[in-house]
């Protein structure tokens, strides 16, 4: 999809756009896009059976809002999205949403959760999971990334393409169990242009892939226009398409924009793995 249809279809979205910022509640800041837009470029056997499963885990770092009282109160909030649920919604949108909550009075935080996920379920077109954290305590337990993960980043390779080259993917038949990771996954936001920076995880079982391949085949998404969520679907579905591995998992933790950032995880055996913080985040 070019850049001009996608500022057609997003034309009501605030990206890219000068923006008022609201700081009273207004739900109607929500900006939902439908993930079937992306998933009729994965070329599926059937849309209606998706061949992963996951989520769509957010950090919201600038959340706020005012208690009873008048007195600011602060969290950091958790928000678990089904890669099943129908939409997706647009980044901003969702900054400008939280921060409609900055002079908004909350009876409590437990009310704050409720009205986030009442508004948040009804935007992503299915139920959303919602925690709000105190800050003297978020992520104290959270573990951190499987030190079995191998990272590409040293591999000595040539690299011209930086646009997703999935033909780049090669494998041979030795059947293994491998692991791997990468900080050189970049991608552009599809409106604005402005670079989108991840570290991914990429899990799988079956015939080997290259790794010097997966290294360039990550590093072609450079240049490449989409979002988040788009982006790790495309990933699953191209390593799919050209080794076929009997089991595959990719996970991507992309830094934080606007006080948010998205973290897609995609499987067809594993549940998520957690909330993970890389040094980025």
């Amino acid at each position: 999809m070019s850049k001009k249809n996608l500022t057609r279809d997003f034309a009501g979205a605030p990206l890219g756009k000068e923006s008022e910022y609201k700081t009273e509640y207004d739900p109607a800041l929500l900006y939902p896009i439908p993930r079937a837009l992306n998933r009729e470029k994965l070329l599926l056997p059937d849309a209606s059976i998706l061949p992963f499963s996951g989520e769509d885990i957010w950090n919201a770092y600038e959340l706020s809002w005012l208690n009873a009282k008048g007195k600011p109160e602060v969290a950091l909030a958790t928000f678990n999205v089904s890669c099943e649920s129908l939409n997706i919604v647009e980044s901003k949108s969702f900054k400008l949403y939280l921060n409609s909550f900055n002079q908004t009075s909350v009876e409590s935080a437990e009310v704050l959760r409720s009205t986030l996920q009442e508004d948040l379920s009804a935007s992503f077109g299915g139920e959303v999971g919602v925690e709000l954290l105190p800050l003297s305590t978020a992520f104290n337990d959270v573990a951190l990334p499987d030190p079995d993960f191998v990272c590409l980043d040293t591999l000595d390779v040539s690299i011209s393409r930086y646009q997703r080259s999935p033909e780049l993917l090669t494998c041979n038949e030795q059947l293994v169990k491998k692991k791997w990771s990468s900080h050189l996954l970049k991608s552009n936001c599809p409106v604005t242009g402005q670079p989108d920076w991840a570290s991914v995880y990429i899990a799988y079982e079956g015939r080997e892939i290259v790794p010097e391949s997966l290294l360039a085949y990550i590093v072609s998404y450079r240049e490449q226009q989409d979002f988040h969520e788009h982006c790790v679907e495309t990933i699953f579905t191209d390593l799919m398409t050209a080794c076929a591995p009997e089991r595959l998992t990719v996970y991507a933790r992309y830094t934080r924009r606007g006080g948010l950032d998205i973290n897609p995880f995609r499987s067809n055996y594993e549940s998520v793995y957690g909330n993970w913080r890389v040094i980025r985040q």
